[in-house]
Parts: C-alpha cells; sequence; structure tokens
C-alpha cells in the first residue's frame, strides 16, 4: 500500500470522526435547547398557577 492511499485513508477516518462528533455536539444543544423551553414554560405556568390563587 502506497504512501498516497494510507494518507487518504487516514484523512478520511479522521473526517468521519470529526463529522460523527459534530452530530452528537449539534443533538446535545438540541436537547438542551427544548428543556430549557420546557422548563421556561413550567415556570411561567407556576407564575401563573399562583396568580390565580390571589
Amino acid at each position: 500500500m502506497s504512501a498516497r492511499i494510507f494518507s487518504r485513508i487516514a484523512l478520511l477516518i479522521a473526517v468521519i470522526g470529526f463529522v460523527t462528533g459534530c452530530s452528537n455536539t449539534i443533538r446535545g444543544v438540541g436537547q438542551d435547547t427544548a428543556n430549557v423551553v420546557d422548563a421556561t414554560q413550567d415556570a411561567g405556568q407556576d407564575v401563573a398557577d399562583s396568580a390565580d390563587s390571589y
């Protein structure tokens, strides 16, 4: 196997690893954003419920 083919294979493996890492990060950010939205809605509902009780 020549060095040129080996370097291309190594580069391809590195790119695949990088893309996989990015997709995991993006998925995590999406989950975190969804959790923030849910928490904000819950807090708003708590405030509305406490205002109704007065």
